[in-house]
C-alpha cells in the first residue's frame, strides 16, 4: 500500500504517542493506529487538529504527490 500520510514519522520525531492523538481527537487507539500504518486516512479536519496540536504546517503530514514534485522544479 502506498503511503499517503507521514503521521508515523512526525509523531516519532516529536516523541508523541498514538494514544495522545487518539485522546486529543476523541478517537480510538485502533483508529489512530490505522492512520499511522496507512490502512485508513484521517479526515482533513482531523489532520488540521493534529497539525495545530503539533504546531506544524498541515502539509507536513502528507507525502508530496508526483504532480507537486514535477511542478515545483
Amino acid at each position: 500500500m502506498k503511503k499517503i500520510n507521514r503521521l508515523s514519522e512526525i509523531l516519532e520525531e516529536k516523541g508523541i504517542y498514538n494514544r495522545e492523538i487518539a485522546k486529543l481527537l476523541n478517537k480510538s487507539d485502533q483508529t489512530v493506529s490505522r492512520w499511522i500504518h496507512n490502512h485508513r486516512q484521517p479526515s482533513v479536519t482531523d489532520l488540521y487538529a493534529i497539525a495545530e496540536y503539533l504546531k506544524i504546517d498541515i502539509r507536513s503530514l502528507l507525502y508530496p504527490t508526483d504532480w507537486t514534485k514535477k511542478t515545483s522544479k
